[in-house]
């Protein structure tokens, strides 16, 4: 009795180690299924076969039994395998199946970047480091950045981290605006004040919120030398100015300031091309008589700026020209001067007036100028005229050649006078 238990028990203790089958019957072969993970669970159809130990798995099939086609390896933090399975072993024979499961990142990263660079970068509140800066092992969610440099304005955004991937930010930071101010007086008072070309006032008179930089600051006073300087302003500091005026004896000329914004455009004075405004600055148009000019600024992209401009001996104007996005002028100058002056112009057989003489609105083309004098031939020529611009005509009179009796009239005309005393006589004799 003793005996059939022990066989008995030893039989169950052989079963409990043979995993279960599809099918009965038939002889015996086994799938032996490599893993790089051990405890990963292994499904063929979807059937549980047990858990990998030592690298591998014995799954024992019968080879009369309905064959298995697929395979499934999956264990938690692993992405799950599938895949299929090579034709049943037949008896007594082992098929090699691998697996091979590959681990799910569960963590994310940030790449900061920062212009300018070298910007302090906060993450939830916690410094991390400067930009440009890798910030890694970020578990998966939502998380704050604030990017901090000396003398800029902190940026903040929000950015959401996901496993397996890198998420970019780009903090463009704002400078701080700094200013001074600047305090200007003259001897004498009253003097009006431009800073950078713009007017201000009169003196005295303090300027306030003045960016932090180099200004160019000018004083105009009729009859007095126009006064120019060039301050350097800081942060927080009042800069003082104390212009002393020097007087001018009677001048007949004076002197023209044209800024234009954008820069870059065509200064026109009266007509005639001066220049062109530079990017910083102003630009001058020195030795203008004294009375009123037109000055027009002109840029191709935008509407021509025109204002009329009064100019006081040694003084200069100024004129601030904002020019507006638009089609510009299709018309441009003729300039007519003739020696001696004072010749009638046509233009195109049209009277224009007489020399020196500016044509303004003339269309872009070409066209007919002729210059008239009495006592003198006439000139004549062509001109091509461009939008925006001046073409000139000089003229050089020749004096009208004078004009003698024909030949062939002078003895009749003796003739003629001869009667007409013999007539004046006989009348006298009669009386």
């Amino acid at each position: 009795m003793l005996r059939k238990l022990i066989i008995g028990i030893a039989l169950l203790v052989l079963c409990a180690g043979i995993p279960a089958v599809t099918a009965i019957g038939g002889d015996e072969g086994w799938y032996r299924v490599h893993c790089n993970v051990d405890g990963a669970s292994v499904y063929f159809d979807g059937q549980y076969q047990g858990a990998t130990s030592g690298g591998s798995l014995y799954v024992p099939v019968y080879s009369t039994g309905t064959p298995y086609s697929t395979i499934r390896v999956e264990r938690n933090g692993y992405k799950a395998y599938s895949g299929s399975l090579p034709s049943g072993p037949a008896a007594g024979e082992t098929r090699d199946v691998y697996a091979t499961l590959q681990p799910v990142e569960t963590y994310g990263s940030i790449y900061v970047t920062s212009n300018p660079s070298n910007a302090a970068i906060y993450l939830n509140g916690n410094y991390r480091g400067v930009a440009p800066l890798t910030i890694t092992d970020l578990t998966p969610g939502t998380y704050s950045l604030t990017a901090d440099r000396s003398g800029y304005q902190s940026d903040y955004t929000t950015v959401t981290v996901r496993a397996g991937q890198q998420s970019n930010v780009q903090f463009t930071l704002t400078p701080f605006e700094q200013y001074g101010s600047i305090k200007v007086t003259s001897s004498p008072s009253g003097a009006y004040i431009y800073m950078d070309g713009v007017y201000k006032g009169r003196t005295p008179l303090t300027l306030s919120s003045v960016s932090a930089k180099n200004h160019n600051i000018e004083l105009d006073l009729a009859g007095y030398y126009d006064w120019r300087s060039t301050v350097s302003v800081s942060s927080g500091v009042t800069r003082y100015v104390d212009a002393r005026l020097t007087p001018v004896s009677s001048t007949t000329t004076g002197a023209i300031d044209v800024v234009s914004y954008p820069a870059g455009a065509n200064v026109y004075l009266d007509g005639a091309l001066k220049g062109l405004t530079p990017s910083a600055g102003v630009y001058t148009i020195s030795n203008v008589a004294v009375g009123s000019h037109t000055i027009r600024v002109a840029m191709d992209g935008y509407l021509d700026y025109t204002t009329s401009v009064e100019v006081s001996g040694a003084t200069t104007s100024h004129v601030t020209a904002t020019l507006r996005p638009g089609q510009g002028s299709t018309t441009g100058f003729i300039a007519v001067t003739s020696s001696p002056a004072g010749a009638d112009v046509y233009i195109d057989n049209a009277y224009k007036g007489i020399t020196p003489l500016n044509v303004d609105g003339v269309a872009a083309g070409t066209h007919a100028v002729r210059v008239a004098l009495a006592g003198y031939s006439d000139w004549s020529t062509s001109v091509q005229v461009a939008a925006g611009s001046t073409a000139s005509a000089s003229a050089v009179l020749a004096a009208a050649p004078t004009q003698a009796p024909a030949a062939g009239m002078a003895p009749f005309a003796v003739m003629g006078a001869l009667a007409a005393l013999g007539l004046f006589v006989g009348l006298r004799k009669r009386d």
